[in-house]
C-alpha cells in the first residue's frame, strides 16, 4: 500500500523528471514539496524499498515503471475531480487545485473508473492539463507559448502553465478562459510585454503572464 505521503512525493517526483523518467536532485525534490533535504532522502529509500524509485548517491531520483504509473494515477484522479468540480458542483477553476489535492488519495478504483465514464471520459482538466487513463498514458499537448507567435497570429487559448489561484484570477479579471481566441498584436522588446486582442478587448500582457499562456493554432 503507498501512503498519502509517498504519493505526494511520487507526483513531485513525475512533475519534475518529465514522467519521472529523468533523474532529478533531492533538492529539487525538497524545494517542490517544501521540505527538508534530509527528510526527501529518506522517503527516497523507502520509495526504493518498495521498487517505486531509482536512487543513486549524488545522481538524482527516478521512478521504476511501477512508480510512474502509481504517479500517473494519483494525477489522474486529481484532474478527474477537478473536471466534476467546475462541470457539475459549480467551482470555478481557480477553486478546484486545493479540494482535488484531498481527493487525489482515494483508493477505490471504482470509483475513479465510474467517474471517468460519467464525464464522458474527458481529456484534459479545466487548466488544459492532459488527463492520463486508467494505463498512465496520456496525449501531450499540442500547443505553444503564445511568445512563440508571430505579430497578426490568432490562436486558441488551450493550457495555462500556471495553475496557481492567484493567477487564474488573474486570468478571470481580465476576462481570459480556455477556449478563447487570442490575436498577438504587437511584441515589446524593451520589456518582452504583448499587446493582445481577445472577444472582449485588447490589453498588454507581462512576459510572466505570457509566459503560461499557450494557444493551440
Amino acid at each position: 500500500m503507498v501512503t498519502l505521503s509517498e504519493e505526494n512525493y511520487l507526483k513531485a517526483i513525475y512533475h519534475l523528471g518529465k514522467q519521472g523518467k529523468v533523474a532529478v536532485s533531492t533538492n529539487a525534490i525538497a524545494e517542490k514539496i517544501e521540505t527538508k533535504a534530509s527528510s526527501v532522502t529518506d522517503m527516497i529509500k523507502k520509495l526504493a524499498d518498495k521498487n517505486l524509485a531509482n536512487y543513486v548517491k549524488y545522481q538524482g531520483v527516478s521512478l521504476t515503471n511501477e512508480g510512474r504509473l502509481a504517479a500517473a494515477s494519483v494525477i489522474r484522479k486529481h484532474r478527474l475531480w477537478e473536471v466534476f468540480l467546475v462541470n457539475n458542483l459549480n467551482f470555478t477553476w481557480d477553486e478546484v487545485h486545493e479540494v482535488a489535492e484531498q481527493l487525489e488519495h482515494i483508493k477505490s478504483l471504482k470509483l475513479v473508473n465510474e467517474l471517468d465514464a460519467f464525464l464522458e471520459y474527458p481529456t484534459h482538466d479545466p487548466h488544459g492539463d492532459p488527463i492520463p487513463d486508467k494505463d498512465g498514458n496520456y496525449s501531450p499537448i499540442k500547443s505553444i507559448n503564445i511568445l512563440e507567435i508571430e505579430e497578426g497570429k490568432e490562436g486558441v487559448l488551450s493550457f495555462v502553465k500556471d495553475s496557481s489561484d492567484v493567477f487564474l484570477k488573474y486570468l478571470n479579471k481580465n476576462d481570459l478562459a480556455l477556449g478563447d481566441s487570442i490575436k498577438v498584436l504587437d511584441f515589446e522588446p524593451f520589456d518582452k510585454s504583448l499587446s493582445i486582442e481577445t472577444k472582449s478587448r485588447k490589453l498588454i500582457i507581462s512576459k510572466e503572464v505570457a509566459q503560461n499562456l499557450y494557444l493551440s493554432l
